[in-house]
Protein backbone atom coordinates (compact mmCIF):
# COMPACT_ATOMS: atom_id res chain seq x y z
CA UNK A 1 0.00 0.00 0.00
CA UNK A 2 2.76 2.26 1.01
CA UNK A 3 4.50 1.57 -2.04
CA UNK A 4 1.33 2.28 -4.43
CA UNK A 5 1.12 6.05 -2.25
CA UNK A 6 4.35 6.68 -2.56
CA UNK A 7 4.28 5.78 -7.04
CA UNK A 8 1.31 7.95 -6.93
CA UNK A 9 3.03 10.73 -5.28
CA UNK A 10 6.24 10.64 -7.58
CA UNK A 11 3.77 10.31 -10.87
CA UNK A 12 2.08 13.90 -9.12
CA UNK A 13 5.50 15.44 -8.80
CA UNK A 14 6.87 14.55 -12.52
CA UNK A 15 3.45 15.31 -14.46
CA UNK A 16 3.47 18.73 -12.50
CA UNK A 17 7.25 19.51 -13.34
CA UNK A 18 6.51 18.29 -17.17
CA UNK A 19 3.45 20.60 -17.32
CA UNK A 20 5.54 24.24 -15.31
CA UNK A 21 8.21 23.12 -18.53
CA UNK A 22 5.60 23.33 -21.25
CA UNK A 23 4.14 26.46 -19.48
CA UNK A 24 7.80 28.52 -19.41
CA UNK A 25 8.22 29.41 -22.90
CA UNK A 26 9.69 32.56 -22.15
CA UNK A 27 13.52 33.65 -21.90
CA UNK A 28 15.58 32.46 -19.35
CA UNK A 29 14.73 35.95 -16.98
CA UNK A 30 11.25 35.05 -17.17
CA UNK A 31 10.08 37.85 -18.97
CA UNK A 32 8.66 36.91 -23.15
CA UNK A 33 10.81 38.26 -26.46
CA UNK A 34 7.38 39.37 -27.67
CA UNK A 35 7.22 41.91 -24.67
CA UNK A 36 10.82 43.61 -24.74
CA UNK A 37 10.96 46.52 -26.71
CA UNK A 38 13.64 46.98 -29.43
CA UNK A 39 15.45 50.30 -29.97
CA UNK A 40 15.21 53.81 -28.29
CA UNK A 41 11.37 54.62 -27.14
CA UNK A 42 9.34 56.53 -29.75
CA UNK A 43 9.58 60.40 -29.01
CA UNK A 44 12.85 60.21 -26.99
CA UNK A 45 15.73 61.74 -27.94
CA UNK A 46 17.37 58.47 -28.59
CA UNK A 47 15.00 58.36 -31.13
CA UNK A 48 15.39 61.32 -32.39
CA UNK A 49 19.57 60.54 -32.75
CA UNK A 50 18.64 56.95 -34.70
CA UNK A 51 16.06 57.98 -36.56
CA UNK A 52 16.45 61.47 -38.00
CA UNK A 53 20.06 62.96 -36.73
CA UNK A 54 20.59 65.61 -33.65
CA UNK A 55 23.41 67.67 -35.09
CA UNK A 56 24.14 69.75 -38.39
CA UNK A 57 27.54 71.55 -39.02
CA UNK A 58 28.71 74.70 -40.33
CA UNK A 59 31.42 75.88 -42.36
CA UNK A 60 33.86 78.16 -40.47
CA UNK A 61 32.85 81.24 -39.46
CA UNK A 62 29.33 80.71 -41.09
CA UNK A 63 26.08 79.73 -40.56
CA UNK A 64 24.14 79.49 -43.19
CA UNK A 65 22.87 75.97 -43.66
CA UNK A 66 24.63 73.81 -45.77
CA UNK A 67 23.03 71.13 -47.76
CA UNK A 68 23.44 68.00 -45.77
CA UNK A 69 22.41 70.52 -42.67
CA UNK A 70 18.76 71.19 -44.48
CA UNK A 71 18.46 67.63 -45.51
CA UNK A 72 19.33 66.07 -41.18
CA UNK A 73 16.84 69.58 -40.53
CA UNK A 74 14.12 67.71 -43.23
CA UNK A 75 14.00 64.64 -41.01
CA UNK A 76 14.18 66.67 -38.05
CA UNK A 77 11.23 68.23 -39.01
CA UNK A 78 9.46 64.89 -40.12
CA UNK A 79 10.39 63.06 -36.97
CA UNK A 80 8.75 66.45 -34.88
CA UNK A 81 5.78 66.51 -36.61
CA UNK A 82 5.29 62.52 -35.79
CA UNK A 83 5.85 63.60 -32.20
CA UNK A 84 3.60 66.81 -31.68
CA UNK A 85 3.90 66.89 -28.12
CA UNK A 86 7.57 66.99 -27.84
CA UNK A 87 9.31 70.07 -27.48
CA UNK A 88 13.07 70.84 -28.71
CA UNK A 89 16.72 73.02 -27.55
CA UNK A 90 18.64 73.35 -29.97
CA UNK A 91 22.43 74.61 -29.55
CA UNK A 92 24.51 76.60 -31.23
CA UNK A 93 28.18 75.87 -30.82
CA UNK A 94 31.84 77.30 -32.24
CA UNK A 95 35.07 75.77 -32.40
CA UNK A 96 37.66 77.55 -29.35
CA UNK A 97 39.02 80.03 -31.88
CA UNK A 98 37.48 83.97 -31.88
CA UNK A 99 36.72 85.49 -28.91
CA UNK A 100 33.91 84.69 -26.41
CA UNK A 101 31.67 87.47 -27.64
CA UNK A 102 31.87 86.71 -31.15
CA UNK A 103 31.58 82.79 -30.77
CA UNK A 104 28.33 83.37 -28.78
CA UNK A 105 27.16 85.51 -31.05
CA UNK A 106 27.90 83.10 -34.35
CA UNK A 107 26.64 79.99 -31.74
CA UNK A 108 23.26 81.81 -31.53
CA UNK A 109 22.99 82.38 -35.01
CA UNK A 110 23.40 79.09 -35.57
CA UNK A 111 21.18 77.72 -33.76
CA UNK A 112 18.64 80.53 -34.89
CA UNK A 113 18.82 79.14 -38.85
CA UNK A 114 17.89 75.32 -37.72
CA UNK A 115 15.09 76.74 -35.61
CA UNK A 116 14.05 79.23 -38.65
CA UNK A 117 14.61 75.81 -40.83
CA UNK A 118 12.45 73.72 -38.69
CA UNK A 119 9.55 76.25 -38.41
CA UNK A 120 9.78 77.16 -42.60
CA UNK A 121 9.09 73.05 -42.59
CA UNK A 122 5.98 73.98 -40.50
CA UNK A 123 7.03 72.85 -36.93
CA UNK A 124 5.51 75.17 -34.29
CA UNK A 125 8.05 78.12 -33.06
CA UNK A 126 6.74 77.79 -29.08
CA UNK A 127 8.00 73.75 -29.17
CA UNK A 128 11.60 75.61 -30.00
CA UNK A 129 13.94 76.99 -27.84
CA UNK A 130 17.36 78.07 -28.62
CA UNK A 131 20.97 78.44 -26.81
CA UNK A 132 24.67 79.65 -27.64
CA UNK A 133 27.29 77.60 -25.93
CA UNK A 134 29.77 79.23 -28.10
CA UNK A 135 33.37 77.66 -27.52
CA UNK A 136 32.07 76.52 -23.60
CA UNK A 137 30.56 72.62 -24.73
CA UNK A 138 33.08 71.77 -27.50
CA UNK A 139 32.09 67.94 -28.77
CA UNK A 140 35.24 66.95 -30.01
CA UNK A 141 38.60 67.65 -28.03
CA UNK A 142 41.53 68.76 -30.00
CA UNK A 143 43.16 71.71 -31.91
CA UNK A 144 43.38 70.58 -34.92
CA UNK A 145 40.89 71.01 -38.44
CA UNK A 146 39.19 68.04 -38.05
CA UNK A 147 37.66 68.66 -33.92
CA UNK A 148 37.63 72.37 -34.51
CA UNK A 149 34.91 70.87 -37.86
CA UNK A 150 32.91 68.52 -35.23
CA UNK A 151 32.37 71.62 -32.74
CA UNK A 152 30.74 73.87 -35.74
CA UNK A 153 27.22 72.85 -34.60
CA UNK A 154 23.83 73.30 -33.74
CA UNK A 155 22.47 70.19 -32.11
CA UNK A 156 19.11 69.74 -31.39
CA UNK A 157 17.69 68.09 -28.03
CA UNK A 158 14.49 67.06 -26.51
CA UNK A 159 14.05 69.71 -23.98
Amino acid sequence: MRLKYIAALSMVALLSACAHEKANTGDSSGASTAMQPSGPVPGSEEDLVATAGDRVLFDLNKSGLTSDAQATLEKQASWLAKYPQVNVEIAGNCDDRGTEEYNIALGQRRANAARDYLVAKGVASSRISTISYGKDRPTQEGDDESAWAQNRNAITAVH
